[in-house]
């Protein structure tokens, strides 16, 4: 999702790029929404007849968090999300 920051994405085209199965990265995006990491919004259907469907794009903050996690060279600060268990 980083490297298409600027884009919209759905949610199925997310699962195909991670690998995560709908019941993992539903609650994730849903998280990193409410953290403000994530934009999501509802986009109408492209075909009559199709179900609108949900539509996500990293934020500013999401966007330099990805980078911050990619950065090889960097430490990644452990940030701590809610709903997270320790």
């Amino acid at each position: 999702m980083a490297r298409q920051a600027g884009l919209w994405q759905y949610g199925y085209e997310l699962s195909k790029q991670t690998g995560l199965k709908s019941g993992t990265l539903y609650p994730l995006l849903i998280r990193l929404s409410d953290q403000g990491l994530l934009e999501s919004k509802w986009q109408e259907p492209e075909r009559l007849g199709k179900p609108p469907r949900h539509a996500y794009k990293l934020t500013a903050s999401g966007l330099a968090l990805a980078r911050e996690i990619a950065a090889p060279e960097k430490p990644v600060q452990r940030r701590k999300f809610a709903g997270a268990t320790t």
